[in-house]
């Protein structure tokens, strides 16, 4: 749902207005303006009151909150980030932002495969009745890189 171009319905407040056109003057994608506008309404949501009028405390409050109830590191991150464009660009507060900050994000390992793991997953793959089977791709242009290099190593050393 696009949340920056409301329906002609709904009353845009001036505060909403005037971060959609600083976003829009920024050239903002709409994703990401959607997700400013999703941020500063959880916000308002948790105080009850208009962002506009909150302070370090509630921001810390409620950060605390997102923690609190489960909230993702990326989302906290990503809300953190609408927040902080609401308080610096569109009210002028940057002060309210000082000390809100992003959560570490866990990193996943990426899984390697054993060389016998590699060997099976090889061995699995269906051979095409059309073409014969042949080696690995990779293992192919090696050997084609590597056979090439050796023919032009010898053909120099021969001149």
């Amino acid at each position: 749902m696009d949340v920056s171009t409301p329906t002609p319905s709904a009353a845009v407040s001036p505060l909403r207005q005037r971060m959609l056109e600083d976003m829009r003057m920024r050239k903002f994608a709409e994703h990401t303006q959607d997700g400013y506008i999703r941020a500063v309404r959880k916000l308002s949501t948790f105080l009850g009151r208009s962002p506009h009028t909150a302070t370090a405390e509630d921001l810390r409050r409620f950060q605390l909150h997102l923690v609190d109830t489960g909230t993702g590191p990326v989302t906290i991150n990503a809300t953190i980030t609408g927040l902080k464009f609401f308080f610096d660009i569109t009210l002028g507060r940057p002060e309210v932002m000082a000390k809100m900050t992003h959560v570490a994000v866990p990193r996943k390992l990426p899984v390697i495969l054993s060389p016998e793991e590699v060997g099976r997953l090889i061995a699995a793959a269906p051979i095409s009745s059309t073409r014969p089977p042949c080696r690995w791709p990779p293992a192919r242009a090696y050997a084609s890189a590597k056979s090439s290099r050796s023919r032009s190593a010898t053909s120099t050393a021969s001149a």
